[in-house]
């Protein structure tokens, strides 16, 4: 018999393989946007995953791929062992049943003219999941499960504050009771005090209900905070992964440490010793993607290697993975 451990890295709840989503066809006269740009990844069920990386790095467009809202250009997306494409066309419902999308935006997501109750009714009903009693529960059962009070059962989006829709869009996503949810920035549109309570409320799902978690966030000490693995995305690419606390303490990619070098620390005596390291010029137009790594260009530690090479993920020293040729001589990492 497998150890649950054998069973997390034999099924993984989500596995991507060589995933490409690029926009606008090359015949058209320029070149096309490169989103995704062969992105290969394996989340393991029952964690909670962080993908971090600057606006335009992939992020959302990898996050909607998953789900199954963008379509993919090329390569192969798999929810608990099945086929996302072909699952997603045979049977939408049992798909559905099994992962769900958070949006950043709740009152977007939301239906204006329908109240909280018919909101979180609708995929029920659609779903025909038991009697009008029944759904009536597991209503009830949802509000507590995200700690609102019976009484915005009838209120409408608009008329509720921004934790509160955020709130009831979570309910909603869990009301056919998926084992996935893939959140793309959830936190973003929220108060700083709003947003530790609802990053309080998805630790709390996460270990109730064992549910995988994809988190897509720009707030780093957010995911340092809450997730169990990490994934950075730089122009189309995953340029590093690993567990969050190791990769945190240990990065690798020169990117991945400018990244955390600007995350502030309540603690004066590291933000007194803390390298800063910053990046000069924007990234470059995922229509033009640079030679060798794409990351050279704005890298401190680039050689001419760098613009001949194209890395690809390997081992690094903190356990996780990294696609840098130079990661292994670059110096070390204090006070990040």
């Amino acid at each position: 018999m497998l150890s649950p451990e054998t069973t997390q890295v034999s099924s993984p709840a989500i596995a991507i393989e060589g995933l490409k989503v690029h926009f606008g066809a090359r015949s058209a006269g320029g070149s096309a946007v490169r989103a995704v740009d062969g992105v290969t990844l394996s989340i393991p069920r029952g964690t909670f995953h962080g993908v971090i990386g600057e606006s335009g790095c992939g992020k959302t467009t990898l996050a909607r791929t998953i789900i199954g809202l963008q379509r993919e250009t090329e390569g192969r997306i798999l929810v608990s062992g099945k086929d996302r494409a072909t699952w997603r066309h045979d049977d939408p419902k049992s798909f559905a049943r099994e992962i769900q999308f958070i949006f950043q935006d709740p009152l977007g997501s939301m239906s204006r003219r329908q109240t909280v109750e018919q909101s979180l009714e609708e995929p029920l009903l659609i779903h025909k999941a038991g009697s009008a009693a029944d759904r009536q529960k597991r209503i009830a059962e949802l509000l507590e499960l995200v700690s609102l009070p019976d009484t915005v059962r009838d209120r409408l989006p608009r008329s509720l504050s921004g934790g509160q829709r955020q709130r009831v869009s979570i309910a909603r996503a869990l009301a056919l009771n998926p084992s996935i949810l893939v959140c793309d920035e959830p936190l973003s549109a929220l108060d700083v005090s709003i947003r530790a309570q609802i990053v309080r409320l998805f630790l709390e799902l996460q270990q109730k209900l064992g549910l995988t978690i994809v988190m897509i966030a720009h707030d780093l000490a957010v995911i340092r905070e809450i997730c169990t693995t990490v994934t950075v995305m730089y122009l189309g690419r995953v340029v590093e992964e690993g567990k969050t606390a190791d990769l945190f303490a240990n990065p690798a990619h020169p990117y991945t440490r400018a990244l955390l070098s600007a995350v502030p620390s309540a603690d004066p005596r590291i933000e007194q010793t803390r390298q800063r390291i910053l990046l000069e010029g924007d990234p470059p137009s995922p229509r033009a993607i640079p030679s060798g790594c794409r990351f050279h260009t704005r890298c401190p530690f680039a050689d001419d290697a760098c613009a001949k090479i194209d890395p690809v993920l390997d081992d690094a020293r903190h356990g996780g993975r990294v696609a840098c040729i130079n990661a292994d001589t670059l110096p070390g990492t204090a006070a990040i």
